[in-house]
């Protein structure tokens, strides 16, 4: 995905590509090395990594903007001053047009993006089903999260097949995936 964003930016008279790089560390040096004004971020399917890599990037380089591409997380990004954000399946137009707004200091959120996420609902998991959730999602094992939630294993794992049950999710797994995409996570 990253080489295909890069020649799509790549073929814009007023852009130019100055790293494509895999991974936080290599995107964060990078950036850090060639000061660009905005930083394409391919989500991968990862929140952490893509919203792990954006608020360092603020954190370290305040005057670079991050654009990230993504299926989901809209609500997590927000709420880290990304300031822009496109669907993975958009077309390449809207790529541009958000790298040249994000750039010029305008926040950007992809038309179809925004209307994924308002419609989107509300969360029907607990607050502790989402805390088992998300413990579940960090790679936690089982008897882990129950020892640190003061539960039984027992009870961890009916909270995660509720959780299952709720959003209609194949396995924990899928679970995670669904919570992450709808913003819940």
């Amino acid at each position: 995905m990253r080489g295909a964003l890069a020649a799509l930016l790549a073929r814009e008279k007023d852009i130019d590509v100055v790293a494509v790089c895999p991974g936080h560390e290599q995107t964060v040096a990078r950036a850090l090395s060639h000061r660009p004004d905005v930083v394409v971020i391919d989500s991968d399917g990862s929140e952490d990594g893509a919203l792990g890599t954006s608020r360092e990037l603020a954190l370290r380089l305040p005057q670079c903007r991050t654009l990230l591409v993504t299926a989901g997380f809209l609500r997590q990004a927000l709420a880290l001053h990304v300031m822009g954000l496109i669907g993975k399946n958009g077309p390449s137009e809207t790529l541009a047009t958000g790298v040249r707004r994000v750039a010029a200091g305008e926040r950007f959120v992809d038309p179809e993006l925004a209307l994924q996420a308002l419609s989107s609902a509300e969360s029907p998991l607990t607050p502790r089903e989402l805390e088992v959730l998300r413990l579940a999602a960090d790679g936690t094992p089982t008897r882990e999260i129950a020892e640190r939630l003061s539960l039984s294993v027992g009870t961890v794992r009916n909270r995660l097949n509720a959780v299952s049950r709720k959003i209609e999710a194949r396995n924990r797994i899928d679970a995670i995936r669904i919570a992450r995409e709808a913003g819940w996570l």
